[in-house]
């Protein structure tokens, strides 16, 4: 094995890198998802109120989970995670929102969202999986099956 061109944990600097440099732009797209849910969650309206409201705390709480993961996991592989609002604002491709209120434009909003994450895990999955980062591809694995579902169920709820 050669030690010198790898990480503390025994995987290619240079690949290494590379995945890190993903995850930090999927953790400033989830920071941006978690504020939007937490948003979605203070400011719904309406006669699906209690449901949603519930829905969106399980939402955001379930996104700071994978934002510490996502950061942890950045750290593991010998990188730094970003840390402040600015680089997430000019990182992320999820866009802020303001004032929603309806409970089916949130959840559009979240589908969209989903269908970003979605996109950037699945590069994740395959670039660590190229690098031989079992770890990372099975954090992103999980999500994806997670999230898979999700958007089943939230599309379900608008039919």
């Amino acid at each position: 094995m050669d030690t010198k061109n790898n990480n503390n944990i025994g995987l290619n600097i240079e690949k290494s890198k590379k995945v890190a440099e993903n995850l930090n732009d999927l953790l400033s797209n989830y920071q941006l998802f978690y504020m939007n849910l937490r948003g979605f969650h203070w400011n719904i309206k309406g006669k699906k109120f209690f449901e949603l409201h519930l829905k969106f705390e399980e939402l955001y709480n379930d996104t700071l989970i994978k934002v510490d993961e996502i950061a942890e996991r950045i750290l593991t592989l010998s990188e730094t995670p970003f840390h402040s609002f600015k680089k997430y604002l000019d990182t992320a491709e999820i866009k802020s929102t303001e004032n929603i209120k309806d409970g089916e434009e949130a959840i559009n909003k979240i589908l969209e969202s989903l269908k970003t994450l979605l996109a950037k895990e699945r590069t994740i999955l395959t670039m660590a999986s190229e690098a031989n980062d079992e770890g990372t591809v099975a954090l992103m694995s999980d999500y994806i099956v997670q999230q898979e579902k999700l958007v089943w169920m939230l599309s379900s709820y608008l039919e």
